[in-house]
């Protein structure tokens, strides 16, 4: 059998265990003519035990209406949010403090989520996840 033919690659952001078929799932796929709820059941149950964050799905739409997905971990701004117990970043960024992240939970942060960054290198996905919590107003120590 040969390999099917990808048509395109999807990137969405959905909470997990909780997707539905409104915006921006139902659009996304219904432009490619895909069954929306067949992706909302496998997304939802494939991230029920992660309730409460945002977990991106890879889709891969492939020629014959058929698509796969994987899940990525969270972004690094959602994680640095957990990790300090934020609701958000602060809103001036380079001038407000919204908190501060010790060298340790920024290398906790790095070394989860490493997977999914370009690099297999500790050191430079600390430098992501710490360019990351400056522009979120965060500092880091």
């Amino acid at each position: 059998m040969p390999a099917k033919k990808v048509k395109t690659v999807l990137k969405l952001n959905l909470p997990a265990g909780k997707a539905t078929a409104a915006p921006p799932v139902g659009p996304a796929l219904g432009q490619h003519g895909l069954a929306i709820m067949e992706f909302v059941k496998a997304y939802n149950e494939r991230t029920a035990k992660l309730d409460g964050q945002i977990i991106p799905a890879v889709i891969t739409v492939f020629d014959d209406r058929t698509f796969t997905f994987v899940t990525k971990l969270p972004p690094v701004a959602a994680m640095i949010k957990k990790t300090l117990g934020l609701d958000k970043g602060g809103g001036k960024a380079g001038r407000e403090t919204a908190g501060k992240l010790t060298k340790a939970q920024v290398e906790q942060i790095a070394k989860d989520k490493l997977g999914d960054l370009n690099t297999d290198n500790i050191e430079a996905a600390m430098k992501v996840v710490a360019g990351t919590a400056r522009s979120m107003g965060i500092s880091v120590e």
